[in-house]
């Protein structure tokens, strides 16, 4: 069955438009996640352990479906997490990314590994910007980021702090991806038969890392796995003394991303965090760990009012941002829910994952009796 992007109603949908259209290594790079994938399966099925509880004739013709995150107005509160490598999956990646962020006024973040760099989405994107800061080795790479992100007026800096080595993504061994991606005899007969994107990657613009070409080789002109680049490339001392310092020099609002646990919730508020971010990486790191989903409720009642909360991955319905509002997060991101519709068909691809998403939260909301995110609560709520 040949799949359009017209035709998806879902994130599954769309999942199958990018493994369609994806040569497989490619493909396998967005799906797969690390050792057995338990996580990665438990991030979205950990959504399906509790039931929303309506209510009724509450008079919801108009909904607010804004919310206040890190010193910016959101529209929907929903927005997309930052991801590395976006124009492997398609040729415009985050260009095309940010144009629908700007569409639908909600944050777009780009990485450290990143495909366009911090100039050019500076520049040309009005709305709310973070960026994704990779603690690297180089501490003169990490600065220089970080002023960029400075001049070019970004809005927030994520740190990512659960990659110090990376995951073992045994498809990525399998299909032997690497950034950028490599012809070999293994994946040879996959590009082929991909002729479109093939013909994108060769004929296009080159592809890059512009955050790190003048610092590191690997993953532009050396290919690299992302977990061997992740395990050699960045820095394994970090501490809660680094977070701090990024935190004095950037000076704005900072979000700490992969925040699993209470005891770190707390020691993220005394190093200046703005926000957490509940998150595994979307399964990609430590195979075993809890969902964001199921460890909200614990980081809620502990720092719940102090610092915002962002619960991050496995999100593929409308019906699961509410549930993760009701228990109190700020607002939720994700990842895979645009890669897949990115992927498949570009930047039309990911207006129709959005606005099929953003109004999944519309209908459920009026379906739930709330005109706005502040009458989402845990009474809303109940685990069976």
């Amino acid at each position: 069955m040949f799949r359009t992007y017209n035709k998806c109603y879902n994130t599954d949908d769309f999942r199958l438009l990018a493994k369609q259209n994806l040569p497989s290594p490619v493909f396998h790079y967005i799906d797969g996640a690390a050792d057995d994938e338990i996580t990665l399966r438990q991030n979205t099925e950990s959504y399906n352990k509790c039931d929303l509880i309506p209510n009724v004739l509450r008079g919801v013709k108009d909904v607010d479906m804004s919310v206040d995150l890190l010193g910016k107005k959101i529209d929907i509160p929903l927005f997309f997490s930052p991801t590395a490598l976006q124009r492997i999956f398609h040729h415009k990646g985050e260009r095309a990314v940010g144009r629908v962020a700007e569409k639908f006024n909600t944050f777009f973040g780009i990485s450290s590994l990143g495909t366009v760099s911090i100039e050019e989405i500076g520049m040309e994107y009005k709305c709310p910007k973070i960026f994704q800061l990779y603690i690297h080795k180089d501490q003169g790479l990490n600065d220089n980021m970080i002023e960029k992100c400075i001049e070019y007026n970004f809005d927030a800096i994520a740190v990512t702090v659960d990659t110090i080595v990376g995951g073992n993504r045994e498809r990525d061994l399998r299909t032997g991806f690497t950034s950028p991606p490599s012809l070999n005899l293994k994946s040879l007969m996959s590009f082929i038969s991909h002729p479109n994107w093939t013909l994108n990657y060769l004929l296009r613009e080159k592809f890059s890392l512009p955050q790190l070409q003048d610092y590191v080789k690997e993953g532009t002109n050396i290919n690299m796995s992302i977990g061997d680049y992740f395990t050699k490339m960045l820095d394994q001392d970090i501490t809660w003394n680094t977070i701090e310092k990024i935190s004095n020099k950037w000076n704005k609002p900072l979000c700490i991303k992969g925040i699993m646990s209470v005891e770190d919730a707390k020691k993220a508020i005394d190093v200046g965090a703005s926000a957490i971010m509940i998150s595994n990486h979307g399964g990609r790191q430590l195979d075993g760990s809890r969902s964001p989903f199921d460890q909200l409720s614990e980081i809620v009642d502990s720092v719940g009012g102090k610092v915002e909360i962002i619960c991050d991955g496995g999100i593929r319905r409308g019906t699961h941002v509410l549930k993760a509002l009701s228990l109190g997060a700020t607002a939720c991101s994700g990842g895979r829910m645009y890669l897949y519709a990115l992927a498949g068909s570009g930047e039309l691809g990911v207006e129709r994952a959005m606005d099929l998403m953003t109004e999944e939260i519309r209908r459920g909301m009026k379906l739930m009796g709330c005109k706005s995110i502040s009458d989402l609560g845990i009474e809303n709520i109940r685990f069976r």
